[in-house]
């Protein structure tokens, strides 16, 4: 049996289409509307911790970032649409954006110090398809947050271990730094954040 190709649709017709009050969530993957698993518990305590941390350090620090709840990151060129974990914003760049005020919607990495991704079953879009495209659109900080291991040995080394991946922009490409266990996070953005990859992890135990 031949399956049918999925029909290919634009970003402009993808935030035409999205569904107000969905309970789903939806991300454009080059052209094809990806309906996302619902994160778990675990999930989102931890992405709610690094919020919880990423804010007060903002605060804490007078630096000139805010954190976002709602909104659309579309890397150029491609048409593609990502809801990211976390995404940390520049105050003083954030208006140039002509979609922002309306549609909460980021087409400037400019405005993007930061994004976060924790994974989840789909690690393969966090680890190759997401990271291509958040390099080229330039954003200069991207963390991988994998507590469960779930990424590739590729990606997190053999044997797997939950492994935070920090991808710093040098140059216009991305350089590595991973932190395991009691290892202390290193964030070119925020470098005075006090925080162990493991003290992520364990935010979503009870």
């Amino acid at each position: 049996m031949i399956q049918a190709r999925p029909k290919l649709v634009t970003f402009d017709e993808f935030v035409a289409w999205y569904p107000e009050n969905s309970a789903h969530r939806y991300e454009l993957h080059n052209g094809v509307i990806i309906e996302m698993p619902l994160p778990s518990g675990r999930h989102s305590q931890c992405a709610g911790f690094i919020v919880a941390e990423l804010n007060w350090e903002i605060k804490r620090a007078s630096l000139p970032y805010f954190i976002p709840t709602q909104y659309l990151l579309k890397p150029n060129p491609s048409e593609s649409g990502y809801i990211p974990d976390v995404v940390v914003l520049k105050k003083d760049v954030i208006g140039s954006q002509q979609r922002w005020e309306k549609e909460s919607i980021i087409t400037q990495g400019a405005c993007v110090p930061l994004v976060v991704e924790v994974v989840s079953t789909n690690w393969h879009d966090d680890y190759a398809l997401k990271l291509d495209e958040y390099e080229l659109m330039g954003i200069a900080e991207y963390w991988i947050v994998d507590y469960l291991a779930l990424g590739g040995r590729r990606y997190i080394g053999n044997p797997k271990q939950p492994t935070i991946s920090i991808y710093q922009l040098v140059s216009g490409e991305y350089q590595l730094s991973q932190f395991r266990g009691v290892e202390a996070i290193e964030s070119p953005l925020f470098p005075q954040l006090n925080l162990t990859a493991q003290q992520i992890f364990n935010a979503g135990i009870s």
